[in-house]
């Protein structure tokens, strides 16, 4: 059993075909499926399933699956922290970040970073704050930039405080309240809300303020897109809650101070057990130290 065979086994898993993995591998079919053959010969158990319409694993192929991987990645950090040592940053760098990060310029940040070191291949990936921090809890993503209620902490990984940053309320321009300066919570209650999905850490921010203040209010639209949740309410169909550093990137709405407003912090997280050279150095660029941990 080599690396090889197990790298053609991960790209047949995924992507389901012997043809696209041998494209992604740069070899030809019959190399490939040779070479799987001979791995399960080697381990007594057929790994594939076969038809003329599709390949899927088998269950002793799903129980390969992710030790194949956990080999492929261990060996992937082996060479990239000998290259290290002799100083040559190489390898992958996979940041998550929230849409309405504000605190950090995360492009400005991955163009020096790519300038610095053009041997690391970048992946950005844009989701929700918890779940952004279970993927670098899980090793799936190395970095990654949060917004969080100041009741809640990052868990389970290293983490430095960014900013903090009071929410403001976003209108359209033909809004009733687009002629105000300030508003506070109770006169906000009486609006109908566009607003994040419940539970996660953007909606929960607002959620609490309200529930504090003993107020009431109606959330009409859920969406999952800061972005998108800014374009709504910039057409009229009601008021979002968004941070002041981002609302002022936003065109085509009025922002409103809030004088009773939630503070939301923002966070720049990464891993506590398995942060890579690639990691270390992207951290450098930003200024933070790797083993800095505010918890």
């Amino acid at each position: 059993m080599d690396l090889q065979q197990m790298r053609y086994v991960v790209a047949v898993a995924e992507t389901n075909s012997f043809t696209r993995a041998a494209e992604r591998c740069l070899v030809v079919q019959s190399a490939l499926s040779h070479q799987v053959a001979r791995l399960e010969k080697e381990l007594g158990a057929r790994l594939f399933e076969r038809t003329s319409r599709r390949v899927q694993l088998t269950p002793a192929g799903a129980a390969f699956l992710p030790s194949a991987r956990q080999c492929l990645d261990a060996a992937e950090q082996a060479v990239n922290e000998v290259a290290a040592a002799v100083g040559e940053i190489r390898g992958r760098l996979a940041v998550g970040v929230i849409p309405s990060v504000a605190a950090v310029d995360v492009p400005g940040a991955l163009r020096d970073f790519n300038q610095r070191y053009p041997k690391v291949r970048i992946s950005l990936s844009v989701g929700a704050s918890e779940r952004l921090v279970e993927q670098v809890r899980e090793g799936g993503v190395g970095v990654a930039f949060l917004g969080l209620p100041t009741t809640v902490r990052p868990e389970g990984v290293n983490s430095r405080e960014l900013a903090r940053d009071r929410l403001v309320a976003v209108v359209g321009p033909d809004h009733p309240l687009a002629q105000e300066s300030a508003v506070d919570l109770r006169r906000l209650s009486s609006e109908v809300f566009v607003d994040l999905p419940a539970r996660t850490a953007g909606r929960v921010q607002s959620d609490l303020a309200f529930s504090a203040a003993g107020i009431h209010r109606d959330v009409a639209f859920e969406v999952t897109n800061a972005d998108f949740l800014a374009r709504l309410a910039g057409q009229g169909l009601g008021v979002a809650m968004l941070p002041s550093a981002y609302a002022a990137q936003l065109t085509g709405v009025i922002t409103i101070e809030v004088t009773d407003a939630p503070t939301r912090v923002e966070y720049m997280i990464w891993s506590r057990d398995n942060r890579t050279p690639a990691a270390t150095a992207f951290l450098a660029i930003l200024g933070i130290p790797g083993d800095d941990d505010t918890e």
